[in-house]
């Protein structure tokens, strides 16, 4: 027997009570597996992929991409096919070949799911009112109508990646009539774009700045029959793009420390010579390939051994419960830029990590959030972050610290410079390390002891041996 499941949104932790539909990776009459991504929701924090907690074919649509929901709404339905239910006290079936009575068993009832490992449904809630539908947004739930000829079919999608899939929906190009050129058959960008043209695809078109504002991360995507974004040359003069996800967060993040936590700030130039010279040996070391030490690896490490002689700096001022909460642990917040805004994972227990480790470990969490798959708990309970602002040429800054943290280290640009250096002027690497820190929590004695000692690793990285 055939049941319709609806599929909600799941309480995604971290105090999260609502996401943004980003897009559908399933349509209408798709065949799902059990776990397979039916969905991408941008929460205020990361860009998530829900799975189907049910196998079947997806019935209807209940929400349009771009509009926020709260946990619990409804998402989606799906047709799944079970085994027919018996009733309670019924009689044992009969053996082979003797006569039994026909009997139906009650269907049934509609159960509302919640997707495995992430928590209760929020009591309450309600679907949120919807936007007005395109034309292809109702015909696609016509289709619903007619469930069962779904299910006989056993038709599976076309073999294609969310973006992709994304962008042959903006674009109105029929997945089900192509044939990949990707491996496998998997359908690529080109692929749709060729679809669209009729031509081979220059490379200039294959840029992403060639594609519309609507197929880039983090902004509102039309549906099929809206008007195609105008050139900024054309008459429209300006762009508006809804505060929603990361951008929403960070800036009510950044307004709530600038107006709870005394910011203060001060700086140090460091000669970074002896530094590169070590990473260069390091790059050499055939016992760390595979591992990608960089400077910012070197920066963290000196962070996290500067904080075990300066503890004051990794603590965080509990407002409601009227004390100071000192860690014993460094989870460093690695500030990331990335399409969606600016992401900051930690790296849980860094302090404990070899300087290998570290390196790997900063590497993956900048990967996943440029590709926006950082997972919630990833961005939370980081207690000091780095934020490397020498990757655009920048010298210095004075960055806000991260809510609930005591401080925030902004590394500037490596530049060569003339320098004192034994005596006599020379040409070396110069490098300014700037840190912001809650004046509740930190003292300017004790944040000027902690600078130095960041600041001694990188100019003496010998002197560690002294300081552990």
């Amino acid at each position: 027997m055939t049941t319709i499941k609806t599929v909600t949104l799941p309480d995604l932790g971290e105090g999260l009570t609502e996401s943004d539909l980003v897009e559908w990776v399933v349509a209408v009459g798709d065949t799902v597996e059990l776990n397979q991504v039916v969905a991408e929701v941008e929460t205020a924090k990361a860009l998530v992929q829900l799975p189907s907690p049910y196998a079947g074919v997806v019935a209807e649509l209940l929400v349009e991409p771009g509009v926020t929901v709260p946990v619990g709404t409804g998402l989606l339905t799906i047709a799944v096919e079970e085994p027919a239910l018996a009733d309670e006290g019924a009689e044992p079936a009969p053996t082979a070949g003797a006569d039994a009575p026909e009997s139906t068993a009650p269907a049934a009832p509609e159960r509302t799911a919640v997707l495995v490992g992430y928590g209760p449904l929020v009591e309450g809630s309600s679907r949120p009112r919807r936007k007005s539908r395109s034309a292809d947004w109702a015909a696609a739930h016509a289709v619903a109508d007619d469930v069962g000829l779904a299910l006989s079919g056993g038709r599976i999608g076309p073999k294609v990646l969310p973006p992709v899939r994304k962008l042959a929906h903006d674009l109105g190009v029929d997945l089900n009539k192509m044939v990949g050129s990707g491996k496998d058959g998997m359908i690529t960008r080109d692929d749709v774009l060729r679809a669209v043209s009729g031509v081979e695809v220059s490379p200039a078109a294959r840029r992403p700045d060639a594609l519309s504002a609507a197929h880039r991360p983090g902004l509102a995507r039309p549906m099929k029959d809206a008007p195609a974004p105008t050139r900024p040359d054309a008459a429209a003069r300006e762009t508006r793009t809804p505060i929603a996800g990361v951008r929403k967060q960070t800036a009510a993040a950044m307004v709530a420390s600038a107006f709870t936590a005394p910011h203060a700030s001060t700086s140090l130039t460091v000669d970074v010579t002896p530094t590169l010279e070590l990473l260069a040996q390091l790059k050499q070391d055939r016992a760390l390939d595979g591992h990608r030490i960089s400077i910012l690896t070197l920066v963290a490490k000196a962070v996290t051994i500067a904080i075990g002689r300066n503890p004051s700096l990794n603590a965080h001022w509990d407002e409601a419960a009227g004390e100071i909460v000192q860690y014993g642990y460094v989870n460093l917040g690695i500030a990331a830029a990335t399409p969606r805004g600016l992401l900051v994972p930690s790296i849980k227990d860094a302090d404990r990590l070899r300087l290998p480790d570290l390196a790997d470990a900063i590497g993956h969490l900048t990967e996943e959030a440029r590709a926006g798959t950082t997972t919630p708990a990833d961005l939370a309970g980081g207690t000091i972050t780095i934020t490397n602002i020498g990757v655009f040429g920048v010298d210095t800054g004075t960055p806000i610290l991260v809510p609930g943290q005591a401080a925030i280290l902004a590394m500037g640009a490596i530049r060569r410079q003339p320098w004192e250096f034994q005596d006599q002027i020379a040409l070396r690497s110069v490098m300014t390390v700037s840190l912001s820190f809650d004046h509740r929590l930190v003292d300017g004695a004790e944040a000027a002891r902690f600078l130095a000692d960041v600041g001694g690793v990188l100019a003496r990285p010998g002197t560690v041996l002294a300081m552990v």
